[in-house]
C-alpha cells in the first residue's frame, strides 16, 4: 500500500508538471496574438485594406488570426450578426486556451487528499505495529513516521506548483480574451465605419427634411 500511495503521488506530480510545461508553451503571447498580425491590424483602417490583413492572418495561424478571418469573411453581413457570430467563435477560442487546465485543477484537489490519506494510513500502520511489537522497535516507529511525512510532502509538492500555474494561466487566458476582444472590435470598426457614417448622414438628412 505504501508503494501505491507514493506511486499515485508521483504520478500526479508528473502529470501536473507536464501540463504546466505544455500550457506554458501554448499560451505564449506570440502564439495567441502574433505581433505581425497586430501590426497588420493597425494598418487595416478601411475595407480595402482587408486583403493584406487576410494574407497575414492566413500565414500566421493563431486564435486572433482565426477570429479576424471569420469576421473579415462576413464583412457583408450586418454588423450585429457578425458581432454575434464572432462572440461565439471567441468563446470557442477561449475554451481551447483553457483546455487541460482542468487537469491542473484536479491535481490541486487530489494531491493533498492523497497526501492526507497516506499520512493517516502511515499513522494507522504505525500504531498497529507498535501495538504488536511495543515501543522497543525503533525501525517500526521510524518507518511509520517516514511514510506519513513522505505522503504529506509529495502531496504538497504536487499541489502547490499546480495551484500556482492554474491561477496564473487562468489570469493569462482572461487577459488574452480581453485583448483579443479589443482588437476584434477595432477591426470591425475599420470595416463598418463608412457604413455607419452613411447611415448617420442619411438619418440627419431625413431629420432635416
Amino acid at each position: 500500500m505504501e508503494n501505491i500511495i507514493i506511486g499515485v503521488l508521483l504520478l500526479t506530480s508528473v502529470v501536473g508538471l507536464t501540463i504546466i510545461i505544455e500550457r506554458g508553451l501554448a499560451l505564449r503571447q506570440d502564439r495567441i496574438i502574433p505581433p505581425v498580425v497586430e501590426i497588420a491590424l493597425d494598418g487595416c483602417r478601411a475595407a480595402p485594406d482587408w486583403p493584406a490583413l487576410q494574407r497575414i492572418c492566413e500565414q500566421n495561424p493563431s486564435p486572433l488570426s482565426r477570429l479576424l478571418l471569420q469576421a473579415g469573411q462576413r464583412r457583408n453581413w450586418p454588423k450585429g450578426e457578425n458581432v454575434s457570430t464572432l462572440e461565439t467563435a471567441a468563446r470557442q477560442e477561449v475554451a481551447m486556451m483553457e483546455r487541460r487546465l482542468v487537469i491542473l485543477e484536479i491535481v490541486v484537489g487530489v494531491a493533498p487528499l492523497m497526501g492526507l490519506f497516506g499520512t493517516i494510513y502511515g499513522l494507522i500502520e504505525l500504531f498497529n505495529r507498535l501495538g504488536a511489537s511495543g515501543l522497543n522497535d525503533s525501525s517500526t516507529l521510524s518507518n511509520g513516521i517516514a511514510l506519513a511525512l513522505n505522503a504529506t510532502l509529495f502531496g504538497l509538492l504536487a499541489a502547490i506548483p499546480s495551484l500556482a500555474a492554474w491561477s496564473y494561466y487562468n489570469k493569462k487566458v482572461e487577459g488574452f480574451s480581453v485583448e483579443m476582444a479589443a482588437l476584434c472590435e477595432r477591426f470591425l470598426i475599420s470595416q463598418y465605419h463608412r457604413e455607419e457614417d452613411l447611415e448617420s448622414t442619411e438619418a440627419m438628412a431625413g431629420g432635416g427634411r
